[in-house]
């Protein structure tokens, strides 16, 4: 049997392993999280965050979403991944940790945990795309992983699953693709966001990159400041902090809840 926790960050789940020792007996990763994420028929998770030994930082981790791809970044499956080993010992409350879009640095504190991200690429602002028949004014930024943003005034005027499948698919965002996110502007220091992701291929109740891009890209727009709360779907709030420069953005940090859900054993006929 495999041990794992499941965890949620502010409505993104996951499910974490400890694989510190090299000893997780299945074989293909990809297939294997594609098996376990899978709703109703196994855990179920928006993705599958495995910890590996790092000569560079606190742990590595290996992160694959639902369809089991990989992704370089996820802002609140870190912040889960950072609880999550705190928890486990294999970490101290301030931590480092490896990922494809470089080293994390992290805080734990009681349930909340605080991240500091990546220096973004350049935002993009005001890109027009056709999108069935329409035209559409995107921005975009990467913040690990690369999102496109429309700001919109009503979430009820938005096909958040269409649009954001067809965004997401562009020819021109390819040949990678990118999550999308719809944002309201609320306030100076607020924001509400919903996203379309990218290897879950759904909206999510929340998204981590997705809201730290949202916040930059208003803020690039000059419609807010640091800090902003971002307001995700699952009703919870992610905080925003980040310094504007002349080059762009820094010092950029990504704090708000997790959760424990339950922690368990798998059995081989969940994945195989």
């Amino acid at each position: 049997m495999i041990s794992f926790y499941k965890m949620s960050g502010s409505g993104n789940d996951f499910i974490l392993i400890d694989n510190r020792e090299g000893s997780l007996p299945v074989g293909d990763l990809s297939a294997f999280a594609r098996k376990i994420c899978a709703r109703k028929v196994s855990v179920g998770a928006d993705g599958l965050i495995v910890l590996e030994r790092s000569d560079r930082a606190d742990f590595r981790w290996q992160f694959f979403n639902a369809d089991g791809s990989v992704a370089e970044m996820c802002g609140n499956g870190g912040r889960c991944a950072a609880r999550y080993a705190f928890l486990r010992g294999i970490a101290p409350a301030r931590m480092t940790f490896e990922t494809l879009a470089g080293i994390i640095d992290a805080e734990v504190k009681a349930d909340t945990v605080k991240l500091r991200l990546t220096d973004p690429g350049e935002a993009r602002l005001g890109e027009k795309i056709d999108v069935g028949g329409r035209t559409l004014e995107i921005d975009s930024i990467d913040t690990g992983v690369p999102h496109a943003v429309h700001f919109v005034t009503d979430f009820r005027e938005v096909d958040i699953f269409g649009d954001g499948r067809a965004i997401r698919r562009h020819a021109h965002f390819q040949p990678a693709g990118t999550n999308v996110n719809f944002v309201r502007t609320v306030d100076r220091h607020a924001l509400q966001v919903r996203t379309y992701e990218r290897g879950v291929e759904d909206e999510t109740l929340a998204c981590g990159t997705g809201s730290v891009a949202s916040a930059l890209v208003a803020s690039a727009r000059n419609l807010v400041e640091s800090p902003v709360a971002v307001t995700v779907q699952s009703g919870e709030v992610l905080t925003i902090f980040f310094e504007k420069t002349k080059a762009g953005f820094a010092e950029i940090y990504l704090e708000g809840k997790t959760k424990v859900v339950y922690e368990g054993n798998l059995w081989e006929e969940a994945y195989r």
